[in-house]
């Protein structure tokens, strides 16, 4: 469900109207917010609120006191003299907080810095005023200066003004606004997080789209009975590599592998079958074949087609995109040959097929269909399934957004900037293939997928990321899924 700040707005009006209290709300949405700093960091330091004159101030004081009871440092920084807050989180300001002056001239104790957006709600319209920009510019500072971390609250303060807060994280309370989702906001928006709020989980939305947590998505994941054997969990087949990119193909396979697959096949011609064979992982057979439509002959549960393939056997791929039965995942290379070729991009729409883009690679597909300039991300995404009942659309990126006609658009919350490095889709080709053969449909297949290599990024870390290690810790990312807890 995705809401309007408008409609937030009014869902608090009606909850106060039956009795709610505005400070039983602040005390559970600043929880819930100390909840989201401890998860993305777990270890205490510092922390600065700042603070605003209004209510979103409260929650930031409340999640302060929290996360004071658990070791960390707190710091206020007002934007105007206490008095002129508003009553609540006026009364909440104690004298627990020590004020300070400009934060980028303070030494901080040992442990994470984290920034708590606290300056602006959902009611933000116009400009930021200036004692706000004075504010917003300096966490800004700090983010980029000293590697400070920014946890916004519902919105990053200034959301779509200039100077608007840059967050790492969003903590959205009780429900994800419509415009956190807009084109251009994730540079301010970071990481979605989802504080829940009892009294708001029923507020009117937007049910056509939603954003992925872990809540609302382990029940996609498949549950493996005792008695399960390599067959069950899944063939998956892979075509993928040429000479100069090898390495795209092993990727592929490390993320089937990884994500569960029972078992997995890479296809390759002779020309580079000594040198797969010779750096994938053990578990991968490599089967030299001919022609790639042999794979038509084959018994395999869902396909992987692109990564690394070239273009020197494109009539062979572009046949097995026409005529393969099996859910197949389509990616790089072979989404090229299809918006050269679309002919057979029409061929196949009554087939299950997963296209996997990246925006240039999405480029090539819409010249193929004028009129879409001007589009933001999620209308082109739909346009291009809306005819094609079994076509479903990953659109990757900061925000990936996955389609199929007649499902709830999805957007992923998951991943960080780390993931700005070659190799990350060749994974996720493999993972979406290995979810695809269990049986699941491609539009969950692709959510999961996504999901979870978003959240294998984020053990992995930041700093130095590579592909393989998104691979690596895809098993901890599965975990944290089934735990529900991001």
């Amino acid at each position: 469900m995705i809401t309007t700040c408008q409609q937030m707005q009014k869902a608090e009006e009606v909850a106060f109207a039956r009795g709610v209290s505005a400070a039983a709300l602040m005390e559970e949405a600043g929880q819930g917010i100390a909840a989201v700093v401890r998860q993305f960091h777990p270890q205490p330091g510092s922390l600065v609120l700042y603070l605003g004159k209004g209510n979103n101030a409260g929650d930031a004081l409340v999640a302060g006191r929290e996360l004071s009871q658990v070791g960390w440092k707190v710091y206020g920084r007002l934007c105007a003299p206490a008095a002129e807050m508003k009553e609540l989180p006026r009364a909440y300001l104690g004298k627990w907080v020590e004020m300070i002056g400009d934060a980028r001239k303070r030494d901080w104790c040992q442990g994470p810095v984290v920034l708590l957006d606290g300056l602006l709600g959902i009611g933000f319209s116009g400009g930021i005023k200036p004692e706000l920009t004075v504010l917003a510019n300096e966490m800004n500072e700090m983010r980029q200066r000293y590697h400070a971390h920014i946890v916004a609250m519902d919105l990053p303060s200034g959301l779509g003004a200039r100077n608007a807060v840059e967050a790492d994280v969003t903590a959205c309370v009780a429900q994800i606004k419509d415009v956190l989702l807009e084109n251009g906001a994730d540079r301010n928006v970071g990481r979605i997080a989802v504080v829940p709020l009892r009294e708001l989980q029923d507020v009117q939305g937007d049910a056509s789209a939603m954003v992925m947590t872990a809540r609302c998505i382990r029940e996609w994941l498949p549950h493996r009975p005792n008695d399960m054997h390599k067959g069950d969990a899944g063939r998956v087949v892979v075509i993928a590599g040429s000479r100069g990119f090898l390495g795209a193909a092993e990727l592929a396979c490390r993320g089937a592998l990884r994500a569960g697959a029972g078992l997995t096949t890479l296809l390759v011609k002779a020309d580079t079958y000594d040198l797969l064979a010779a750096r994938v992982p053990p578990e991968v057979m490599v089967k030299c074949v001919d022609d790639y439509r042999e794979v038509l002959e084959m018994k395999a549960d869902a396909l992987a087609i692109g990564p690394g393939l070239g273009f020197e056997d494109d009539d062979e791929v572009l046949e097995v995109l026409r005529h393969a039965k099996t859910p197949t995942v389509v990616d790089a290379d072979a989404i090229t040959m299809l918006a050269k070729n679309p002919e057979t991009l029409d061929a196949m729409s009554g087939l299950p097929r997963l296209l996997t883009p990246h925006p240039g690679e999405l480029q090539r597909l819409l010249d193929n269909f004028p009129g879409w300039h001007g589009m933001d991300r999620r209308t082109v995404t739909e346009m291009l399934v809306k005819s094609h009942p079994k076509r479903t659309l990953l659109l990757k990126g900061c925000r990936t957004v996955i389609a199929t006609a007649g499902e709830v658009t999805l957007f992923n919350s998951t991943g960080h900037p780390g993931m700005a490095s070659g190799g990350m889709g060749d994974v996720l080709t493999g993972v979406c293939a290995t979810f695809a053969a269990k049986r699941i449909s491609l539009h969950h297949a692709a959510g999961l997928s996504a999901w979870l290599c978003g959240r294998a990024a984020e053990i992995a870390g930041r700093d130095g990321l590579c592909a393989s290690d998104v691979a690596a810790h895809l098993g901890d990312a599965i975990r944290d899924l089934k735990q529900g807890c991001w």
